[in-house]
């Protein structure tokens, strides 16, 4: 999916259009669990006991284009799936979701103040047989922050975090100035602004991989322009992929470091946004995996084949306060409120995803974020502006009598699946009935435009959603800072910026008042402000064909993995 992103969310995204492939419980399934700590492991939890067939081919179905191999343009929840399998950062996670060196050879190691990381890296090669030195670090993390380049998550990750990174987005410094050296081709060392407890799992994230400088230069804008443009340094080579197409492959990458744990010799990926059409290539054995959702969810609950879990990804409509220059209707709390209590959001669950969704009257999602005391950080605020009709409508009332208006009509813009049709329907019709004189134009529209509006501040209402990037708090609330480059709705609150630069600076090294800060910048966020709607934690229902091993869910980064994958039984 930030959005995960973008969970980005962003961080995979059903409803966008970025459809997230999850595993369910059992083999396939991992919790993530911060009492352990990383080790150099390549992360196996047991060694395969099922004898591996001769073919070892797996074939899936995404409900979305790739819109970026690019690791330092990626910006959605898509291409960082594709991105965390054939790419690869100082970390990943394992299969027990918890971050391990990757290209770093071992653990980091860190100065007393904690502003101070001293990589060594493996020997490692790219698929053209070169080398990955800590300068591929220090080149690509340089471009993610330039602005020139035009990266939405360089920005977004780095400022406030690296040295000097926030002076060099805004233009004031250099790019060469960013806290990143490479001492020489195996020794990688990074600064940083303040502490992050989260460092080492934050490294596991595709905005940090490295990239060639050579071959980029080289590339030009054709660089990630399509799969004969592009270097691995992960599990799979990407193959058979045009930049736009609704097909592609990954093949096993034989340079890379851990070949021997890889399995799977290919993955065939077709692009199908009808979940009918998914099902029907299922059963009929075309498919290994595809995702279920409303009736299709109903319909195969019970079946044997059927994996499910629920995931830290959230979903909300983002109200813009702003458009072309000029404020809009929903710049009033009191409409902004009044929508966000104007539909119900367990029978939108229930009834429209059927997937084991669960309502979210909240930012920060439920089991994912732990003090030290092992509270989950949901219980802090619990549930904020829940489904209220009778409130909603009083509230309604009241900010078009302030806004002098009778009748509003709004655009909503969304995904162009047959999930994120049914579900902009239901909304429609539970707000317009609920809200006197409101009309809601639902435009749905590819991923790719979705994003490009999004960018350009260009819509009234969107429906979207965000995964965590790193198992914290901080990844979800930091969205709507004043500043941030995934704002994009005009939202803006002095003290809410004021409770994220303490939990940033001089709450960093005192666990419960940060908490407590980012607990109250959520609750503005939601409740007081209501610069956002929430509308559900998503649960994610799978069907998965039993000759099928080892794919790994992750919480945050790439939503699940193939390096442990592996077909045994299908023979």
């Amino acid at each position: 999916m930030k959005k995960n992103k973008l969970i980005w969310l962003l961080g995979i995204v059903m409803i966008l259009g970025i459809f997230l492939v999850a595993c369910g419980k059992g083999e396939n399934a991992s919790t993530s669990d911060d009492t352990k700590e990383p080790d150099n492991s390549t992360g196996t939890k047991e060694e395969i006991s099922e004898e591996l067939d001769d073919e070892q081919i797996l074939n899936l179905v995404e409900r979305a284009e790739i819109p970026s191999m690019d690791s330092v343009l990626a910006d959605d929840a898509v291409s960082f799936n594709a991105l965390n399998n054939v790419a690869e950062g100082l970390f990943r996670l394992n299969q027990d979701n918890i971050a391990i060196p990757a290209m770093a050879e071992g653990k980091p190691e860190v100065s007393e103040d904690g502003l101070t990381y001293t990589f060594k890296l493996r020997d490692a090669k790219w698929s053209d047989g070169t080398a990955v030195t800590a300068n591929d670090f220090v080149f690509a993390w340089q471009r993610a922050v330039d602005p020139a380049t035009g990266s939405t998550y360089g920005p977004y990750m780095m400022s406030g975090t690296i040295k000097n990174a926030t002076e060099i987005s805004a233009g004031s410094l250099d790019k060469s100035e960013l806290g990143v050296e490479a001492k020489d081709d195996k020794t990688l060392v990074v600064s940083l602004v303040r502490p992050i407890p989260y460092f080492e799992s934050l490294m596991a994230f595709g905005t940090f991989y490295p990239q060639k400088e050579e071959y980029v230069v080289a590339q030009g804008k054709n660089y990630a322009s399509n799969s004969e443009n592009l270097l691995s340094n992960g599990p799979f080579i990407l193959k058979n992929w045009d930049g736009n197409g609704l097909s592609w492959t990954m093949e096993k990458n034989p340079e890379y470091w851990d070949a021997d744990t890889v399995k799977l010799d290919t993955i065939n990926v077709d692009v199908i946004k009808e979940a009918s059409t998914s099902v029907n290539l299922y059963n009929n054995g075309e498919k290994d995996r595809v995702g279920l959702s409303g009736e299709f969810a109903m319909q195969y609950a019970g079946d044997k084949e059927v994996d499910q879990v629920l995931k830290p990804t959230v979903y909300y409509l983002k109200f813009n306060q702003e458009r072309n220059g000029v404020k809009t209707p929903l710049s009033n709390v009191k409409l902004r409120k009044a929508l966000a209590m104007s539909f119900n959001k367990q029978d939108l669950v229930d009834v429209v995803l059927a997937n084991g969704s669960i309502p979210a009257d909240f930012l920060v999602p439920t089991e994912f974020a732990y003090d030290e005391n092992q509270q989950d950080f949901r219980e802090v605020n619990g549930d904020m502006l829940p489904f209220n009709a009778e409130e909603a409508a009083k509230l309604w009332e009241e900010g078009m009598k302030e806004e002098g208006l009778t009748k509003l009509t709004l655009e909503y813009i969304s995904g162009d699946t047959d999930l994120a049709k049914n579900m902009d329907a239901y909304l429609q019709s539970q707000m317009e009935k609920n809200l006197k004189g409101l009309t809601l134009n639902v435009k749905n529209v590819p991923f790719n435009v979705k994003l490009d509006l999004d960018a350009a501040q260009d819509y009234d209402i969107q429906s979207t959603g965000w995964a965590p990037d790193f198992q914290d708090p901080i990844t979800f609330v930091d969205l709507f800072q004043s500043e941030s480059s995934q704002n994009n709705m005009s939202f803006s609150n002095e003290k809410f910026d004021a409770l994220l630069a303490k939990a940033k600076g001089e709450l960093a090294l005192d666990p419960p008042a940060r908490w407590k800060a980012l607990a109250e910048a959520e609750k503005i966020i939601v409740e007081e402000e209501a610069g956002i709607a929430n509308m559900y934690q998503t649960g994610s229902m799978s069907l998965q064909k039993p000759y099928v091993h080892g794919i790994i869910a992750h919480p945050f980064t790439g939503d699940y993995s193939y390096k442990w994958a592996y077909i045994s039984g299908k023979e």
